[in-house]
């Protein structure tokens, strides 16, 4: 049983670096000016690092 709980928080752990490297890629490439610019920035910014942490947290549940 332990392998099947191991599997399902690798997988969250990736799916979780993905959105985050993701998001914070798409941060940079806005098409905004101006004010919506910064907000469309900081919100990527920050789902990117939240993706980012809930990857470091499962893989530390993995170790």
């Amino acid at each position: 049983m332990t392998d099947w709980i191991n599997a399902v928080l690798f997988g969250i752990a990736v799916m979780a670096f993905a959105l985050g490297l993701s998001s914070i890629i798409m941060s940079f490439m806005t098409t905004e000016t101006g004010a919506n610019a910064m907000k469309e920035k900081i919100e990527y910014g920050f789902f990117g690092v939240s993706g980012l942490i809930v990857c470091l947290v499962m893989g530390y549940a993995l170790a």
